[in-house]
């Protein structure tokens, strides 16, 4: 009887332990596209404020690959501001896309109803099995 038991717990963590990787990896990379959209974002901010101290008639240009394209300035401003706009839109799509919304994206927080009695503890994770059978029930201790 103990075997079985100690198959499914190790079964249980394993999968568990890939989902909170998982999760661990999409997260550090939604963290490192919002710090370089932050980048961009500042840096078409920092350049709009620049230009703005310009005067009107000052001849401006566009990179566009390897060469420049002689731009009016009020063109080059709408781009910097567009270039903002667009940034902070993918920047909330990315924080909305982090915030998890189901049990599943939260595996810390992770609690299945009917638990009753603990089996073990692993790290932070209890494992508990139900009284009247069934599959092992896992539940994250958040201290």
């Amino acid at each position: 009887m103990a075997a079985p038991v100690d198959l499914e717990l190790k079964k249980a963590f394993a999968e568990l332990q890939s989902k909170v990787l998982d999760t661990q990896q999409k997260v550090k990379l939604a963290d490192l596209q919002i710090e370089q959209l932050n980048r961009t974002k500042k840096h078409a901010h920092l350049t709009d404020a620049e230009i703005s101290t310009m005067p009107e008639e000052a001849r401006m240009y566009e990179g566009v690959g390897r060469m420049f394209i002689l731009q009016p300035k009020v063109v080059i401003h709408n781009q910097l501001l567009e270039k903002q706009k667009i940034a902070e839109e993918k920047i909330k799509e990315l924080e909305e896309e982090r915030r998890p919304t189901t049990q599943d994206h939260l595996p810390h927080h992770w609690k299945i109803a009917g638990i009753h009695n603990e089996v073990g503890t692993h790290h932070d994770m209890k494992v508990r099995r139900p009284l009247q059978g069934g599959n092992l029930q896992l539940q994250a201790c958040t201290f």
